[in-house]
Order: structure tokens, then sequence, then C-alpha cells
């Protein structure tokens, strides 16, 4: 783990994120940007965007072509990387990102919104069974039987990591596999999971045509929920909840864009970064005034 803590690092490359983060920037914040799909497709994908102050009818991968070179303008660093998990330690987070760790006094979760269906059972056995990141979690499965369900080629990696500690890994890939996939130690099973019982204080996972008795079940998306990041984040439905100063219920977590609540809408987004950056920067600027 490295000894160097930032102030602020911003999880999600949406306009929420960016935002936040040129402003993080101009107020000379020691940042970082995690992420790994830049602008969201939801944005690059769009034909039209007809309600963004001074740029009607601009297309939405103008907008990404704008926003990427002001970002590139004020060389905002970036950490191409999906984050795993975050942890509260002392007066900083920690946060997992597959093998690497970072550390920072303030966050702000701008991840958009998942749209992926969760397993039946998955959301009522995490932590006590199901897991979304084996760097943290796999220790505790050494010598034992997991399960792996993978939406996108991150779940392969980490069967493989998982085969070098557990007893028997299952991996259960929910896209093709390529020919050339070489996985002599796990067993590959091509089946739809489609619930994950605790009948007996071990997971059971369903699929189509059998059930897997294992130890724990680890699963990969393209997107973590939010509140799977870091456990215990109030939620409002389905959105993360937050205060007047975009400040959830964790000292020092923000969160702006889409993750917030309706509506989806650009300028929201960009407007949510900014106050984010903003309250989190006048909040370090009066911690460190405590300090001095």
């Amino acid at each position: 783990m490295s000894d160097k803590i930032f102030d602020l690092i911003i999880i999600g490359c949406g306009p929420a994120g960016l935002s936040a983060a040129i402003n993080a920037r101009i107020r000379n914040l020691d940042l970082l940007l995690m992420g790994s799909d830049f602008s969201s497709p939801k944005l690059y994908k769009a034909e039209k965007i007809n309600n963004y102050l001074g740029l009607p009818e601009i297309s939405g991968l103008e907008l990404k072509d704008k926003f990427l070179t002001h970002l590139k303008k004020l060389e905002v660093p970036i950490q191409e990387a999906k984050v795993d998990s975050i942890y509260p330690a002392d007066d900083h987070y920690i946060i997992m990102a597959r093998n690497k760790t970072y550390r920072s006094y303030k966050i702000i979760l701008a991840p958009g919104i998942s749209t992926a269906k969760l397993i039946q059972g998955e959301e009522d056995l995490v932590g006590s069974g199901v897991s979304y990141c084996a760097t943290c979690d796999g220790p505790l499965y050494k010598g034992k039987n997991v399960a792996v369900v993978a939406y996108n080629p991150e779940g392969i990696e980490d069967a493989k990591f998982l085969a070098e500690i557990t007893n028997q890994v299952y991996l259960i890939p929910q896209f093709e596999l390529e020919a050339e996939a070489n996985l002599p130690e796990i067993s590959v099973i091509q089946e739809k999971p489609t619930a994950i019982n605790l009948p007996d204080n071990s997971p059971v996972v369903e699929l189509e045509n059998q059930q897997l008795e294992v130890d724990g079940v680890f699963i990969y998306r393209d997107t973590t929920p939010a509140d799977k990041l870091i456990y215990g984040l109030e939620l409002n439905d389905n959105h993360i909840k937050v205060d007047h100063k975009l400040e959830t219920n964790f000292a020092g977590i923000y969160a702006a864009g889409d993750c917030t609540g309706t509506p989806y809408q650009v300028a929201k987004a960009v407007a949510e970064g900014q106050l984010a950056a903003l309250n989190a920067a006048s909040q370090i600027r009066k911690e460190k005034n405590k300090l001095s």
C-alpha cells in the first residue's frame, strides 16, 4: 500500500466526475480521477443534446470531446481502473482497485446508474458469501470452493487468482469465452445463474440445469453498484442519499450525477460535480488550517 494520501479521489468518468475533477484541479487539490469509460456511453452516443446552455444541438460525441479537451488542458491525473471497494481508515479512506490500493481524505462518487439486474438473492448475501473483489476477500476462502460469475473478462483474471489460493474455482461466464482461453485449473460452466441461496450457511448457486454448493461467490460486472463499494452507504430507493452539500452519510464522501437521482441530465451532472468538488475543497482547506 502506498503511503501517499490524496486530497481527493473521484470515482467515475462521466460528466459529473469530469466536472468534479476540473473544479478540484482549479482549486489546486492533490487529486486522482479513477474510471474506465470516459464521459459515459449514454452521453457520447446521444445524437443531439438541445438543453446544454450555450451549446444548442451539439452531439454527445462533440460534447464529450470538449470535456476531454478541457481535462487534458488542466492536466488532470487519470487512473484507468475499476474500483472494487472502499474502506474507512482513521482519518481517510482506502480504495481497492484490483491489486492496487489508493488512499484519500475525501472521495466523490460519480459512477452513474447501474442498469445491471442483480441475481435473485445476491443483494441479501453481500458480505455473507457474496463478494465483488477477489483481491479484498479472496484470502478468506483459502482452501475452499468458490464460484465466479463473470459478466466481463475481468472475472477471468480474478478466477485465475482465486485458483491459486482456493481448492476449486467454478467459472460461470455470461459472455462467450475466447477459443484460446487457457483455464486448466478452473471448471467452466456456461449456464445462466438464476439465484443464490444460503440454506446451511454456505451459498448455493442455482443454475439453469444444476446447483453448485460453494463457500463463496464472486460477481464481476462492468459497474459495481455504489452501495456495494462501501457497506453502509445510505440510499433513497436506488440512488445515493446526499445532503444539500452532496455529502453522503459517510463524512468526506460526496456523490454527484445520475447516482443521486433524477433528472438524468448532463447539465445536472456537471453542476453536481462542481458543487461536490467545491464543498470537498472547502472542507479540506478548513481541516488543513486547523493543523497549521
